[in-house]
């Protein structure tokens, strides 16, 4: 298997219906997408983990572990997934509670495969953002995990606008001294200005001394 293909992305169906999986894996395929289809939650979490999911179509009511419940259970275990719920006994409370949890679309029993096909594409331009977004925080804690102690309270005086002076009486040392600390701090994360740093802060959730 080739890398590309290792890391192309699969919509994760799970229903406790066998005609509804049949029927929208056969929607999804003929859509071009791949398809990994799991009779229950717990057969999802089994089984499933070592799937690539692009996005996961999950059925609310389910023997066991309900839709609901494995939103949760993965937000919990810091899973993102986008997630399209479908439904034949939805309600607004509950469709309410799943959008505010991170569901990306709440599709109630029946529905057309162009709805179906749509909140699909939404959820997997969702995911690959997500992605982006995610592997950005990396590449950004990473650099902040290269600051020395010293620079982490410099970083952390400047994000609060202080000027050197002042960072320097806070810490006790001489001005030029954190001078030296704010040009590495720059320079560590590849940007100019403090503006840039609190921005990065905020990606990081740094707080400003």
């Amino acid at each position: 298997m080739t890398t590309s293909e290792q890391r192309r992305p699969t919509v994760c169906l799970v229903d406790d219906d066998p005609s509804v999986r049949r029927s929208l894996s056969r929607t999804l395929r003929a859509a071009g997408y791949e398809v990994a289809a799991f009779a229950s939650a717990e057969e999802f979490l089994a089984f499933g983990q070592g799937v690539r999911p692009g996005c996961l179509v999950l059925d609310v009511d389910m023997p066991g572990l309900n839709g609901l419940e494995l939103q949760e259970r993965l937000a919990r275990d810091n899973q993102g997934i986008s997630i399209v719920f479908i439904t034949a006994h939805g309600d607004i409370p509950m469709t309410v509670k799943a959008i505010q949890r991170g569901a990306v679309d709440f599709l109630p029993k029946p529905f057309g495969s162009e709805a179906f096909l749509a909140a699909v594409r939404t959820a997997l331009e969702k995911d690959v953002r997500d992605g982006a977004l995610h592997a950005e925080r990396c590449a950004l804690q990473e650099r902040y995990e290269t600051l020395t102690p010293r620079e982490r309270e410099v970083f952390a005086h400047l994000l609060a606008g202080k000027l050197n002076k002042q960072v320097a009486s806070a810490l006790g040392i001489v001005e030029q001294t954190i001078k030296i600390h704010r040009a590495r701090v720059l320079e560590k994360f590849g940007v100019t200005s403090v503006a840039e740093l609190v921005r990065i802060a905020a990606k990081l959730g740094i707080e400003a001394a």
